[in-house]
């Protein structure tokens, strides 16, 4: 029986038994957009808790987030396991590789420097840290590549297939007249039985098998590790996602259609390139009017609303209650409005 697989089988069912797996995959989708949505609004200096992200908003901002980490680590698993099975099928057709000899040391030597190297930069920086999801993923491949090369030792190097030398049969025997005088048919004078022949010194014993708390115990530690160093990446990758998404929304911001904010009362906002306009129509429903802002989101009650002269250096955003005494009015973009200025131009 292969222990891996029962092993891994039996810990399944506890896992699924103490967290279902919809309301873990739920809960990490969560955690992955709350994450994406925090660095955005970070980004702008806006406090992404204020807003009012519901579980929708955090779960549709998740996949921005997911997608390239999930669609590598499918690609990578995938791989891996048609390597492996690969592999078992050609020792399991009794082809030698000789380089299991060497393969199996390497794997295990590399896997321990990338894990050594993953749980030291979670306690100090190291150069790991330095490279966006390097130090997590380090830990991830390095405890998969050790629990693998424990697996390739236990699997084919123990328990591999032997042959004995000088064409001897399955029964230890080699074919032909014995050499203690006996005939063929196996009468023999009053001969004394012999003892059968000692195994040789180099046929490769059969692995001990574990008991099953042991096995259990080592893949929950290998899932553990494994689990925690892929969220630890996908977390590094989620918060990059939401400051790239900013960055390319600023950049984008000409283009933006322009929403003039009216209000009931003044609001005062002299954030740059933000005119305010007093009508001086008292019959007016809205007495102020403020021109030169794109809307970012419209999140429950509130509204976000940016400067077209936001810079990264002393830009401010405004979070403005949805409520009866404001109204956004959209119009063309600046980027718009300028090309239509010179297309009527003399």
């Amino acid at each position: 029986m292969n222990e891996g697989s029962g092993g891994l089988g039996r810990l399944g069912t506890i896992v699924g038994a103490i967290a279902a797996p919809t309301s873990l995959i739920t809960a990490l989708l969560y955690y992955f957009g709350y994450y994406h949505a925090y660095w955005f609004f970070a980004y702008f200096r806006v406090n992404s808790t204020v807003l009012g992200f519901g579980m929708a908003d955090y779960l549709m901002r998740s996949l921005d987030a997911l997608w390239i980490p999930m669609t590598v680590t499918a690609t990578a698993g995938l791989l891996a396991f048609w390597g492996h099975d690969l592999l078992r099928h050609r020792i399991a057709a009794g082809t030698r590789l000789p380089a299991l000899r060497y393969l199996i040391p390497a794997v295990a030597g590399l896997g321990f420097l990338l894990a050594l190297g993953g749980l030291w930069s979670t306690f100090t920086g190291t150069f790991l840290n330095r490279v966006l999801t390097l130090a997590p993923l380090s830990l991830s491949v390095g405890v998969t590549l050790l629990a693998y090369a424990l697996h390739l030792r236990r699997t084919f190097a123990v328990g591999g297939p032997s042959s004995g030398e000088g064409g001897a049969d399955s029964d230890g025997s080699d074919g032909g007249d014995s050499d203690d005088g006996r005939d063929g048919d196996g009468d023999g004078d009053g001969d004394e039985p012999t003892a059968p022949a000692p195994a040789p010194p180099d046929a490769p014993s059969a692995p001990l098998s574990r008991p099953e708390w042991a096995v259990l115990v080592e893949l929950a530690v290998v899932f553990v590790l494994v689990g925690l160093g892929l969220v630890w990446a996908a977390n590094d990758y989620a918060a990059s996602v939401g400051v790239t998404r900013a960055q390319r929304f600023l950049n984008g911001l000409p283009d933006y259609p322009s929403a003039v904010l009216y209000s009931k009362d003044s609001l005062s906002i002299g954030a740059p390139g933000v005119r305010e306009t007093r009508c001086d129509d008292r019959r007016a429903a809205y007495g102020y009017r403020y021109d030169g802002l794109a809307l970012i989101l419209q999140s429950g009650d509130q509204y976000v609303l940016l400067p077209y002269g936001w810079t990264r250096a002393d830009g401010v955003a405004l979070v403005i209650a949805r409520n009866d005494s404001v109204r956004l009015e959209f119009g063309p973009s600046p980027s718009a409005r300028s090309a239509a200025a010179r297309s009527h131009s003399c």
